[in-house]
């Protein structure tokens, strides 16, 4: 079986061979392992993001909505101080006329 030293040099070097192939499927395996966590990772920040935005959207749309009925609110408001300073006005003129 084993004639020359070549023959343990070739046998010595087929075990070299299948080890060095045994860590390379080994590295490779943890390479796409941490590249898998990569992808899981920027799917679930893409989703925050998504969701923060999702909650600003609705936030501004609510803002504005809010906005429109403040300026009702004011002009009412106005015209109701307006009304009473006239109020005031006339009762105070029948005052002086009585």
């Amino acid at each position: 079986m084993l004639n020359t030293s070549s023959d343990i040099l070739y046998i010595v070097i087929s075990f070299c061979g299948l080890w060095f192939t045994i860590f390379v499927c080994w590295g490779i395996y943890y390479v796409v392992m941490i590249l898998r966590e990569f992808k899981k990772l920027a799917s679930d920040v893409r989703k925050k993001i998504e969701l923060v935005e999702t909650v600003l959207l609705a936030f501004k749309e609510k803002l504005e909505h809010t906005s429109s009925y403040v300026k009702l609110l004011v002009e009412s408001v106005s015209s109701l101080v307006e009304f009473a300073k006239e109020r005031k006005e006339e009762k105070g003129k029948k005052k002086k006329n009585n």
